[in-house]
């Protein structure tokens, strides 16, 4: 058995980047960045008000100041005149600053009286003006790769931008194996059950904004398994589940060695997801998951998510983990990394009693796992521990 992270390691070396499209800006939120993003303007685009109120030349005008006011600027609606001494230019928020004006006189601080207006307090000391490229400048940069989130989104928008190159979305194929699954909804037999985890790790792959496809079950053959590998062809990635240890019925890593699979490594020192596998099926990378419903989503977590990320072009690197006390104690771990289901609450992680590697329950009342060393010993309450956030 090899460790998770020389896992990982191997299974990003079987990986890399997909190819690039361009797609319009609204279809751009969760994608990878593929090429940096190049402002076409300034922002803001000119020296813009930041408050409703009255812009004038003088930066310091004292108490009792008098100004005319000589026009109206609002956002959209630029003053074009020339603002003087002695004058001042109803101005909105948003709009552009017309020339001359130095500082903006919030509207509470003055009386007004017609066209007139009077300083009735000591001005602080903004100027409420955004000058001009205060955010960014014509030419600036939106670095890649990144995963586009809706700020980012907005800030393309911003750089006057309607279009962004950006990786390919990873095509999916996942093949659950097994005489004993049936399909949600189906009627089971009294020794069958649900093929669960084809569901989960869907959803698994579209968090990270790849495409699943979800093929047929493969049956306990080899034939039927063939065929099933047969409509993987065209993925980018193909996840098989169950199958994969080394019962008369485990039949994926003998199917996939006839098939000319190379393989990268099988079995993990982990806990759940210890009967892992790993390569290439004709080009394509394979990766193997249990079958227990705990272990497969767990290893989709732990090893399918950085891996998609990997391929649309972002740094090949774990899934991260933070540091936080526990609340209660827990028991010296054995020789595998333990991925120990848990709950994370004000401030402080509490392991679930129950880890058995079938219970989807206890999972689905998970937030975290608590990530144990081979052979840590027993932690008490307040010390710290590793914990990967799920989502």
């Amino acid at each position: 058995m090899i460790s998770v992270a020389e896992a990982l390691a191997r299974i990003f070396a079987l990986l890399k980047p997909l190819d690039t499209e361009v797609v319009p800006l609204r279809e751009a939120a969760g994608r990878v960045l593929a090429q940096a993003i190049i402002a076409k303007r300034d922002q803001p685009p000119f020296d813009a008000s930041v408050m409703d109120g009255y812009g004038i030349s003088d930066t310091a005008p004292e108490v009792g100041a008098r100004f005319t006011v000589v026009g109206e600027a609002a956002a959209g609606h630029a003053f074009d005149g020339h603002i003087n001494p002695g004058e001042a230019v109803r101005i909105f928020t948003g709009a552009r600053v017309p020339d001359g004006v130095e500082r903006v006189i919030i509207q509470e601080d003055v009386c007004r009286n017609d066209n007139t207006i009077v300083l009735n307090r000591k001005l602080d000391s903004s100027l409420y003006i955004r000058r001009q490229g205060a955010d960014f400048n014509v030419m600036s940069e939106l670095k890649s790769p990144r995963r586009l989130s809706a700020a980012d989104v907005s800030l393309i928008a911003s750089m006057n931008q309607s279009v962004v190159p950006v990786f390919r979305r990873p095509n999916v194929a996942l093949i659950a194996t097994g005489d004993e699954l049936v399909m949600p909804g189906e009627r089971p037999d009294d020794d069958q059950i649900i093929a669960s985890n084809t569901f989960g790790l869907a959803a698994t792959v579209e968090a990270a904004n790849g495409r699943a496809r979800v093929l047929p079950i493969a049956r306990d053959s080899e034939a039927s398994l063939m065929a099933i590998f047969d409509l993987a062809k065209s993925a980018d990635l193909i996840v098989t589940i169950g199958g994969a240890s080394v019962g008369d019925h485990d039949l994926v890593g003998k199917v996939a060695a006839k098939l000319g699979m190379e393989r990268a490594f099988h079995k993990v020192a982990m806990r759940p997801g210890k009967p892992l596998m790993a390569g290439l099926l004709a080009g394509t990378p394979m990766i193997g998951l249990p079958g227990n419903p705990v272990s497969s989503m767990v290893c989709g977590h732990i090893f399918i998510s950085p891996a998609l990320d990997a391929l649309q072009g972002l740094p090949a690197r774990p899934i991260p983990r933070r540091v936080v006390p526990l609340a209660a104690p827990i028991s010296d771990n054995g020789p595998r990394e333990h991925y120990m289901r848990a709950t994370f609450s004000d401030g402080e992680v509490t392991a679930a009693v129950r880890q058995d590697s079938a219970l989807l329950s206890v999972l689905s009342s998970a937030n975290a796992l608590i990530v144990r060393p081979p052979n840590d010993g027993s932690r008490q309450a307040g010390e710290l521990v590793e914990v990967i956030d799920l989502p």
